[in-house]
């Protein structure tokens, strides 16, 4: 398989994330689980100062969650663009992609043990396939 291709399918694998993580994000002040919506409601409603701001853990939540929305799409952009030039700038791409591949395989790591699994699958498969698109090069060299 070429290059190319391994970063676009990790591309809308991450892009698929991006749509599971927004449906999460909109949806977690709202739970069926009455306990789970007590833990909700304590997330929002105590808020304590922190270097200067005055913020619940739920605004931290709300916050870290909304940062990935923007993680997600610059590397969905990232991912697309290099794909673009991947055959003729090979050592600029693989110092692009080392990164990210690794990053990924990390997220996938860690929503494995903190989250679950099909986010974990999604990022890890990402990692996985950005890591092969450079072996790929590599091989053609």
């Amino acid at each position: 398989m070429k290059p190319k291709l391994f970063l676009r399918i990790s591309s809308v694998l991450i892009f698929i994330h991006l749509l599971g993580h927004g449906v999460g994000h909109f949806t977690w002040k709202t739970q069926k689980d009455p306990k789970m919506q007590e833990v909700v409601n304590s997330m929002l409603g105590y808020k304590t100062e922190f270097m200067g701001a005055v913020k619940s853990m739920g605004d931290y939540f709300n916050g870290f969650s909304l940062m990935m929305f923007f993680v997600f799409g610059m590397s969905i952009c990232i991912l697309w663009f290099v794909s673009g030039f991947i055959d003729n700038q090979k050592e600029i791409a693989k110092k692009i992609l080392y990164p990210i591949s690794i990053t990924y395989i990390a997220f996938g790591v860690i929503e494995f043990l903190c989250f679950f699994p099909f986010a974990a699958s999604l990022s890890f498969g990402a990692g996985l396939l950005t890591l092969f698109s450079i072996f790929c090069l590599e091989k053609r060299n």
